[in-house]
């Protein structure tokens, strides 16, 4: 039999049985869609709903310590979102947050700074968010009715505000603290130098509210601004600079240096302008102006205009237009003890009297408070020098008032006393210490002068042991001839030595010549000689000898003496060689110029 065919049907069987299974396998297939066809409908599956988040804020600015909240607002509601949902802030440093019992939060800020408030979903993911910005929060500061002026200066805020500012603020009821952080000539980028390396390298001078002035040495700019809460903090430029805009520019890193250092959140700045230099000042500094008065004004006007924009500046003080303004007055050209710093009384009066204007918003013109040293007269000048400066800042304001009756041609005798009694038809010097000026000196009859009197060096104390009748052609008050002021050229008197003093006149023409008459005594000398020198130089030197012991009927004097180119004079005054006095006590009790020719 043929292999193959045997191979067929002996596998015929198998391919049935193959086929047998595939038909089972079909049958049970439209079995089971049959039962199924026929059993009861099931409902149909229904999907998640999409829930909607939104909140009642995206963005919000609150101050540290403040609370604010957020609520969420679900679409359809959630039963319980916090099973599903978390709150999340991305900088805990800048806030942080507490979830409340409806799933709102309240937001907390704690530092300065920018976060994010999150609300993340069921699968981690972000969906809302809110923008947090957090502010500090200002500290809560009272004013105590204290008004507190620091000045970051020199020898020229020394000028203005040590002297006289106290003594006007508390006659009108004012309470006032006065400090100066003091370098002689110390410039704005010595400050920021000073300031930045935390130099202690100041005199710290503060006037409490008694007047009283206590000083400090080796303080630095930053230990002062802690010292008190201060309301005005003062800048200003070095004199030789001080019309030279372009110097200026350190005053920005000097306020970057105090703004951040001070305990007043209120504070305001100042700049306190200064003033020019006197026509014949021999400062070496005056070059940089041509020495030329007019121009370093201008200049310092200019410059100092130009700075207030360089920062924040409440205001300026025009310290430097009021002096201006006085020298148009009868005062002349003698607002400054050397050249350059202010008189102790005329000068450093009006810059102060500036000051009282700027900071309390008042007029000073009738201020009860002034100098010793300064007559009714020149008060007035300094009160509206300083008052018209406040009024019209950055330009002269002529006195016109305060010019009448000047004449440089003398055709009266000018009488000084030195003693502290004042008289009729006499001009007092009311002090014996160096600074001590009295300008604008009136002749016999009342008449104003250009002339001014200071003493440049001072004497050891004043005498009241004087003659109270004298002979003399001076025709002096018993007030005049009784007190003198005295100083002890060989031994030491009262913890001191004066072995000279001397005076300078200013304001004298040039072109006359003079004569100066002294009168000195002493009463109850017994048979000393107390031989007084005068020695009186301007273009020449003339020398006066007169023995002050118990005198009552001479005078001394020095003829023909002519000014120098400044039309200046001075005066030297110590024992001449025939004085025997232990001590080498010397006297001036009174002296008579007259102009001859």
């Amino acid at each position: 039999m043929n292999q193959n065919l045997y191979f067929k049907i002996k596998n015929k069987p198998i391919a049935l049985l193959q086929k047998g299974k595939l038909l089972f396998a079909y049958l049970l297939i439209l079995l089971t869609i049959g039962v199924n066809s026929c059993s009861k409908p099931r409902a149909e599956e229904t999907a998640s709903p999409v829930v909607s988040v939104k909140i009642d804020k995206e963005k919000i600015t609150l101050l540290a310590g403040d609370e604010i909240k957020i609520n969420p607002n679900f679409t359809p509601q959630v039963a319980t979102p916090a099973a599903e949902y978390k709150w999340q802030v991305l900088d805990s440093k800048i806030a942080e947050f507490k979830v409340n019992a409806d799933f709102s939060v309240n937001v907390i800020g704690k530092s300065k700074g920018e976060t994010e408030v999150v609300l993340y979903g069921p699968s981690g993911k972000k969906i809302v968010g809110c923008l947090i910005t957090v502010q500090e929060k200002e500290a809560k500061y009272e004013d105590d009715g204290i008004l507190k002026i620091l000045a970051i200066g020199n020898s020229f805020s020394e000028d203005a505000l040590e002297s006289y500012l106290a003594g006007l603020a508390i006659a009108k009821g004012h309470k006032i603290v006065i400090g100066n952080m003091y370098i002689g000539g110390a410039s704005l980028s010595l400050h920021v130098q000073n300031a930045t390396n935390n130099i202690n390298a100041y005199a710290y001078r503060k006037i409490n509210q008694q007047g009283i002035k206590a000083t400090t040495a080796n303080v630095s700019i930053a230990t002062a601004l802690a010292d008190d809460d201060w309301d005005y903090i003062s800048f200003q430029q070095e004199s030789p600079n001080s019309g030279k805009f372009d110097t200026f520019s350190p005053l920005v890193d000097l306020y970057n240096y105090v703004k951040t250092r001070t305990k007043n959140p209120q504070v305001k700045y100042i700049l306190h302008q200064t003033w020019a230099y006197q026509k014949n000042s021999t400062y070496s500094a005056f070059a940089n102006y041509d020495k030329d008065q007019d121009k370093m004004y201008a200049a310092i006007v200019d410059a100092y205009t130009k700075a207030k924009a360089l920062i924040p500046i409440d205001r300026v003080v025009p310290a430097g237009t009021a002096i201006q303004n006085g020298r148009t007055s009868i005062i002349g050209d003698n607002f400054c003890r050397d050249g350059y710093h202010l008189d102790i009384n005329i000068g450093r009066y009006t810059a102060a009297c500036t000051w009282f204007e700027a900071l309390f918003n008042e007029t000073v013109v009738g201020n009860t408070y002034k100098p010793t040293a300064l007559s009714a007269r020149d008060t007035e000048i300094a009160q509206n020098a300083a008052h018209f400066a406040y009024i019209t800042p950055n330009q002269v304001t002529p006195l016109v008032n305060y010019q009448g009756g000047g004449n440089s041609d003398l055709t009266k005798a000018i009488l000084i006393n030195f003693g502290g009694n004042n008289a009729t038809e006499w001009n007092t010097v009311p002090q014996y210490t160096a600074g001590t000026t009295v300008a604008s000196l009136k002749d016999q009859v009342g008449a104003n002068t250009n002339f001014s009197v200071t003493i440049v060096e001072g004497f050891n104390n004043r005498n009241q042991s004087g003659p109270t009748a004298t002979t003399t052609t001076f025709n002096m008050p018993s007030s005049v001839s009784s007190d003198s002021y005295y100083g002890n050229s060989k031994a030491v008197w009262e913890s001191k030595s004066v072995t000279q003093s001397v005076v300078k006149l200013t304001g004298l023409n040039t072109a006359k010549k003079y004569s100066f008459c002294f009168f000195g005594s002493r009463a109850n000398s017994g048979n000393e000689n107390r031989e007084t020198k005068y020695t009186v130089k301007g273009t020449n030197e003339v020398i006066a000898l007169l023995d002050a012991a118990n005198n009552t009927a001479n005078i001394a004097c020095a003829e023909q003496v002519m000014p120098n180119a400044a039309g200046e004079i001075t005066i030297t005054i110590t024992a001449g060689s025939n004085n025997n006095n232990s001590y080498g006590f010397y006297y001036i009790n009174a002296l008579q110029l007259k102009q001859v020719n």
